[in-house]
């Protein structure tokens, strides 16, 4: 089964770094308890683009789950903007952390080859 990578973007002006750190290590703590409903990481997005973040899912169902109409309406309401969201599955990973190149979540090489 395919992971599920979902990119959320608000066009909102770039924060300082201070600000970025505060606001994520502020909601950090609801991400790491989605890690029993199939979040596998979240990286924070600050830039000049705007501002929000690139989830990785166990499946696209994980994610739906999450981004739920109620959920994108909650998103607006705090941060004044409504998110734009896009969807990707993954089917192969390159993962130098592992050394693994992965398909569908499946290791096919690994460095040692």
């Amino acid at each position: 089964m395919a992971q599920c990578i979902v990119i959320v973007q608000f066009d909102l002006p770039k924060r300082t770094e201070e600000q970025s750190i505060r606001g994520g290590m502020g909601s950090a703590p609801t991400y790491r308890k989605l890690a029993t409903k199939g979040l596998i990481r979240k990286d924070y997005l600050n830039g000049e683009a705007g501002t929000g973040g690139v989830y990785l899912w166990e499946s696209r169902e994980a994610a739906e789950a999450w981004f739920t109409e109620a959920k994108i309406a909650e998103l607006t309401e705090r941060f004044g903007a409504r998110p734009r969201l896009t969807w990707y599955d993954t089917h192969v990973t390159v993962d130098n952390l592992t050394g693994e190149t992965r398909v569908n979540q499946t290791a096919l090489i690994s460095a040692a080859e």
